[in-house]
């Protein structure tokens, strides 16, 4: 299914159009390896908002709820096989809304954009990782449903630093805590690969996570717990941008301080009327 946008495709031969083709192509062999990025970023483009991604039709699309396997769950290879294609997925969504952002924020600067463009090619190579791995325990990509859950609440950032903020230092700050428990999950069911394949991505994904950091600072003059929560797009809380626990050695090499880390622990909701 091909996806619907808000303006016309750039012009060719540019690192734009390659980020819309990327977003728009409903052809998994285009989403798995889609060439090399051009260098070329175009100047004075009007912002173009992709409504939604294109979906390979092997791909089957859930809008309900995915439950993720207990950790005892994990000792069956189709509940791994099915947990890793959901983690599949998510970098699937990452690497998609990298190229919605370099088309979406034409006004930030070239260095941005290419930086965008540099993480969705490392999201491409952890799909092509986690596919290898699902195949290994004897499954495919799309013998499991996904659920297009990112495209849901990413595009409603209305500014580059809502982005940043919400992909950046929100789901993917929350992936290097995630990354730590269920590489801990596998390893304990005694697939070693599962565990180490968790153990790369989360070190991969700390220099994401610094991207974020850097350009949130740039574009906010500051990178304060108050000033990131401010910026994340409603319904989105700290909530759902962090694990149990913490892993606060990884989010401070990406760059989040002692104070921004204690205030996301400690971090509870308010409730009405309180």
């Amino acid at each position: 299914m091909s996806a619907p946008s808000t303006g016309q495709p750039p012009p060719p031969d540019s690192l734009q159009r390659w980020a819309y083709d990327y977003v728009t192509s409903d052809s998994l062999e285009h989403k798995l390896a889609p060439g090399v990025v051009p260098q070329h970023v175009l100047d004075g483009c009007a912002p173009l908002r992709v409504a939604g991604p294109g979906r390979p039709a092997q791909l089957r699309v859930s809008v309900e709820k995915i439950k993720s396997p207990s950790a005892g769950a994990l000792r069956d290879p189709k509940r791994r096989a099915e947990l890793l294609h959901t983690f599949l997925h998510h970098e699937l969504q990452a690497a998609e809304l990298m190229c919605w952002a370099a088309l979406a924020f034409p006004e930030t600067p070239a260095s941005f954009k290419r930086g965008l463009l540099s993480i969705c090619q490392d999201e491409i190579r952890h799909i092509g990782m986690y596919a290898e791995h699902i195949a290994h325990l004897g499954y495919a990509v799309g013998d499991f449903p996904v659920r297009d859950f990112f495209w849901s609440r990413v595009p409603e950032a209305r500014t580059a630093s809502a982005f940043v903020a919400v992909m950046g230092l929100g789901f993917e700050a929350g992936n290097l805590d995630h990354t730590r428990r269920f590489a801990e999950r596998f390893r304990a069911v005694g697939d070693e690969r599962g565990a180490r394949l968790q153990e790369r991505v989360a070190r991969e994904e700390i220099a994401h996570v610094a991207f974020a950091a850097h350009w949130f600072r740039s574009f906010e003059g500051e990178l304060s717990f108050a000033r990131w929560e401010r910026s994340l797009p409603a319904p989105l809380s700290p909530m759902l941008m962090r694990g149990e626990p913490l892993d606060r050695q990884a989010r401070t090499d990406a760059g989040m301080d002692e104070p921004f880390l204690d205030a996301l622990e400690q971090w509870q909701p308010v409730l009405r009327g309180s």
